[in-house]
């Protein structure tokens, strides 16, 4: 937010001019009426570092963008388009950036904001951070076209650009359908094209439990769909880890309790409630136990190693859709209840189970994002704590985004966006129409929203229909989120996100199309 308050002057000598095919759009771009186009030779064009910038060679974070992007534009370039007919080309895009830091991890404070000035004979990107300069090398190569003759080049702009929102991210769901590590990686890449920068992994659930702990490895060996195939290794993660911060995403885990924990319980005897029937127990397992010390101790082990693994400020710690039966059923639970003064109050008995996790959490000195329900039923938490708003009614979400804000906490936006249900037609519209600030509320409360992400569920998904469900819907949130909140017609939406539809086919992503029509580089994976 800070850093879009500085850049304000910039705007104002900017003066919109007539929108370029990008997506997401920038904050500010101007381009001259008669602007001159520089064609680039691909194999004598370059990337490099300016003089006096902070980060030079062996930036491990400049360096591969470098590769991946000349690779994305050129990589099917024949050596006789090297041969520039006309023009003075431009052979290299000099990459200048304000504050060293190479070797550390995104965060919800990363400066994110650049400027990237393209005229005849000179062309250089601007960025406080290397997280701005990779944002401006991916709107960089959106702007590079090919002729009728196959000459590639780029017309003269100006673009200052920086996201409205810090945390604009992509849930995945691992458990429900397993997800091979290249999925994962190739969803990644498309998350950097689309300027997300929070991959929200749910990696473990009711269904199955795929993460590999050193802890508890029980926990797959018992929990996982198979042990040896569908699982994610400790170098599986530390690879998704190295490959978002890469791309200037963050990845937040999500180990979700004391609900949604079904596929914990082979790995882990004694941490699930026992389900009655009458007086005796049935067999079945329900949350979490609640009122037993173990249940911390293993908590604790479990969190601490979490912790340790993902470097991220933020765990997602969950706490949706506890089903109070099986504890209600369970006749410990009962004296417990009784013994506590909790009355028939379900919910004071899951506001004591989350507020001695978010204590065990705290203690690892991890910040913490809880699913709505967290708030909604009184739990004590950090004023400090990120409240994920997924409820579409009851109360309405952006009624909900106003009492979470005005209680003073930070909120993310999800509810509209649960990209795993589709409707025949354009359904990505209703996506992008969206507005996350339209609550009732004080200027203070919106600036406590910090973003949102779309969700894929995995119940009807797996690796045959991630990609094509994903994009280019997703892109409809991605723009939402870093674009300027007057960046609202659809029917100029429509026009880039089909020609963006037509680049990621270029690129290789299965993207589904939007309506009727075809692209010059159709989908060629088959």
């Amino acid at each position: 937010m800070a850093a879009a308050r500085a850049l304000l002057p910039l705007l104002l000598l900017l003066l919109p001019g007539p929108a370029a095919a990008l997506w997401p759009q920038p904050q500010a771009q101007r381009s001259p009426p008669a602007g001159g186009r520089c064609p680039l030779p691909p194999r004598r064009f370059r990337f490099a570092h300016a003089g006096g910038s902070a980060v030079g060679p062996g930036c491990a974070v400049l360096e591969a963008a470098f590769q991946r992007y000349w690779a994305l534009l050129f990589a099917a370039a024949r050596p006789t388009e090297d041969t520039v007919s006309w023009g003075t080309p431009c052979t290299e895009l000099l990459v200048f950036v304000a504050t060293p830091g190479c070797d550390g991890f995104p965060s919800l404070d990363s400066k994110e904001s650049y400027k990237l000035s393209i005229s005849e004979g000179s062309l250089l990107l601007s960025a406080d951070a290397v997280w701005g300069a990779l944002r401006g090398l991916e709107t960089f190569s959106q702007l590079v076209g090919r002729d009728e003759n196959g000459t590639y080049y780029i017309n003269e702009t100006e673009i200052v650009d920086f996201p409205r929102f810090p945390h604009r991210g992509l849930l995945l769901d691992t458990s429900r359908h397993y997800l091979p590590l290249r999925a994962i990686l190739e969803t990644l890449d498309v998350m950097a094209y689309n300027k997300f920068n929070v991959f929200h992994w749910h990696i473990v659930d009711d269904p199955s439990f795929p993460y590999e702990s050193f802890t508890f490895p029980e926990l797959s060996k018992q929990g996982a769909f198979n042990a040896m195939t569908h699982v994610y290794t400790a170098s599986d993660v530390q690879t998704v880890i190295e490959y978002a911060r890469l791309r200037g995403i963050r990845v937040v885990v999500e180990f979700d309790t004391p609900g949604h924990t079904l596929s914990w319980g082979p790995g882990a005897p004694g941490l699930l409630t026992p389900c009655y029937s009458g007086k005796d127990p049935s067999g079945t397992y329900g949350p979490i136990n609640p009122i037993l010390n173990s249940t911390y101790q293993f908590v604790t082990s479990l969190f601490k190693e979490v912790s340790a693994v993902f470097p991220d400020l933020f765990i997602h710690l969950g706490g949706d859709e506890v089903d109070f039966t099986c504890w209600k059923s369970n006749p410990d639970i009962s004296a417990f209840m009784k013994e506590m003064g909790f009355g028939d109050d379900y919910r004071k008995l899951e506001s004591f189970y989350i507020q001695r996790l978010l204590d065990i959490v705290s203690s690892l000195s991890k910040g913490y994002i809880v699913w709505q329900e967290v708030f909604d039923n009184g739990v004590k938490v950090r004023p400090d704590t990120i409240v994920h708003v997924w409820k579409e009614g009851s109360p309405p979400y952006m009624e909900e985004m106003a009492n979470v804000t005005k209680a003073g906490y930070r909120a993310l936006l999800s509810a509209p966006w649960y990209l795993n249900r589709i409707s025949y037609g354009q359904d990505w519209m209703a996506a992008y129409q969206v507005e996350p600030l339209k609550f009732e509320g004080s200027a203070e409360q919106k600036e406590r929203v910090i973003g949102g992400e779309a969700c894929m569920w995995g119940e009807y998904v797996d690796v045959t229909n991630l990609a094509p469900r994903l994009w280019p819907r997703a892109g409809a949130v991605a723009e939402r989120l870093w674009s300027n909140v007057t960046v609202r017609d659809v029917q100029d939406a429509y026009v880039r996100l089909a020609d963006f539809r037509c680049e990621l086919l270029r690129r290789g992503v299965q993207a589904q199309p939007l309506f009727v029509g075809y692209c010059e580089n159709e989908f060629s994976g088959f």
